[in-house]
């Protein structure tokens, strides 16, 4: 009898590209999220690292000697090791001789290229390099004289330090003084950031001084086109730090709509979202659906529109149990929920979309045209009488049912509270009347200096009660509208300087009120 050896691993080399998670390859994404074990230049970022979150991550120490026994030891256990590199493997001198030292063995490797720096950093400065450009990374040897003196556009890595010293060994190997230079910091980042100069003036010191850490140098005449092709740091809110006051599962839509127009989401978990106290009141609602006991459902919310869901799918149910229900949304955010089961609402607001709006449109009981009499409400449980008292007031039966529970959120960090009640946020969207009330009951009122965004009338009213001043209000009650509307206020502050920081003090409004 003859046992079977245990197969060897696999080691692969992912580039991670320079640095937003959004450049990966659909190749190294896909490879992330099957990987057993992870070892990890320390300059990539947590959002790539985010992308495989059942990983082992170990750091990459030591020389490329080391780090190769180290993947070798753990690919013959059988394992498949990824070995995550900044940028590209295969630009990276140490990580060249990792790959050599694995490829002298019988363990099995793969490489998968990343979005190198030399390209994508320059491109997100807005500076085209062109089809003849020289790419170097200064942290490994290399002979800058031959450098000097090649054709087109120069991109070099380097220490922040090194850019005066560089420039000056430029300049006397031939590149001329005048030279349009930019170094850029944290490329491709949330927090990138570029200065525009000269190779005299970077080579004196009297710009980029206060820079760290990593940095691009773009060298040539195609650093003159950034003013017309900036794109990355000229976005509306770029810089912006937000204050995203939401229930933690519901925050992601609006921080990445944030994070398209430049901004800095943070955000503060104020409100959980938590069933009914007693279940009892859901399942009579549900069994009532099935049976045909209401003509109408309403739905004030997503919270509501999730709550219905999971309890369908408790009994069993889907979006069937529908049939013979006409479904009304307050808004387009609601109606989006809804149409995710594969269901079109029969009616959304054509006007302001709120209680009051939905009102508007929402036809008189008739005993003719409507067989069936009574509506379900499912809301949270500490929602306003108006809706209910209206569809009443239009000949309805309304059975009121608490199909959510909305909790205050546990105070936030002290740091985040000083910044919240210090001006350390640019603006704050809200976007319900329970996440204000619950912001200023856990962290306490927004600086003056922070613009306020509201996500419909209702919020803006709360804001006010509590002494904010409104400054955004989207014509549309939903998310994305609310970012879009404060991106557009944001543009409308800028100074001709193009100084995109939100003013001391805001004067004008997005909206009439």
């Amino acid at each position: 009898m003859t046992r079977g050896r245990k197969p060897t691993g696999r080691i692969i080399f992912v580039g991670a590209g320079p640095g937003d998670a959004g450049l990966l390859t659909v190749r190294a994404s896909a490879v992330l999220a099957a990987a057993e074990l992870i070892v990890v230049d320390p300059d990539v970022g947590e959002a790539v690292l985010a992308l495989a979150p059942g990983s082992e991550v170990r750091p990459a120490v030591g020389e490329p000697g080391e780090v190769a026994k180290l993947l070798l030891a753990e690919a013959r256990s059988g394992r498949t090791i990824v070995r995550l590199v900044s940028g590209d493997p295969f630009s990276c001198d140490a990580v060249v001789k990792e790959t050599l030292a694995v490829a002298r063995t019988v363990v099995p490797f793969d490489v998968v290229p990343g979005v190198p720096a030399s390209i994508a950093v320059p491109t997100y400065a807005g500076i085209p390099v062109g089809s003849a450009h020289t790419a170097a990374d200064l942290r490994a040897n290399v002979d800058l004289a031959a450098l000097a003196t090649s054709p087109g556009t120069l991109t070099l890595q380097l220490p922040a330090a090194m850019v005066g010293e560089t420039c000056v060994r430029l300049a006397k190997n031939g590149v001329a003084g005048s030279t349009s230079a930019c170094v850029t910091v944290d490329g491709t980042g949330i927090g990138q950031r570029s200065v525009v100069s000269t190779v005299d003036d970077l080579a004196s010191g009297a710009d980029g001084a206060d820079l760290s850490g990593v940095v691009v140098l773009t060298v040539g005449t195609a650093v003159d086109k950034r003013s017309k092709l900036s794109w990355w740091e000229s976005r509306a809110l770029y810089g912006w730090r937000v204050l995203v006051p939401r229930t933690k599962e519901q925050a992601g839509v609006m921080s990445e709509r944030l994070q398209l127009h430049g901004a800095i989401p943070v955000e503060v978990p104020t409100i959980a979202v938590e069933p009914p106290r007693t279940p009892a009141q859901m399942e009579r609602a549900i069994k009532g659906l099935v049976t045909g006991r209401y003509g109408w459902i309403v739905f004030t919310s997503t919270n509501a529109v999730r709550a219905v869901w999971e309890r369908f799918a408790d009994f069993g149910l889907d979006a069937r149990a529908f049939a013979g229900v006409k479904i009304a949304c307050v808004g387009e955010q609601t109606a989006a929920a809804v149409q995710a089961w594969g269901i079109r609402p029969e009616l959304v607001p054509s006007g302001e979309q709120s209680s009051e709006g939905l009102l508007e449109d929402f036809p008189p009981y008739d005993d003719v045209l409507d067989p069936i009499d009574r509506i379900l409400l499912p809301r949270a449980d500490i929602a306003t009488e108006t809706l209910a008292a209206g569809l009443r007031e239009r000949g309805w039966e309304i059975d009121d049912v608490t199909a959510y529970r909305t909790v205050r959120a546990a105070p936030p960090p002290a740091q985040t509270r000083e910044a919240i009640k210090g001006g350390g946020f640019d603006a704050v969207c809200f976007t319900s009347s329970s996440t204000v009330r619950n912001l200023v009951g856990i962290a306490g009122k927004p600086h003056p200096r922070t613009v306020v965004a509201c996500i419909g009338p209702q919020t803006a009213a709360t804001a006010r009660e509590f002494g904010l001043r409104v400054d955004v209000q989207p014509d549309v009650a939903a998310v994305e509208p609310l970012v879009d509307a404060l991106a557009a206020y944001a543009r409308a502050q800028t100074e001709p300087a193009g100084d995109l920081r939100p003013p001391p003090k805001p004067r004008a409004r997005s909206r009439a009120r």
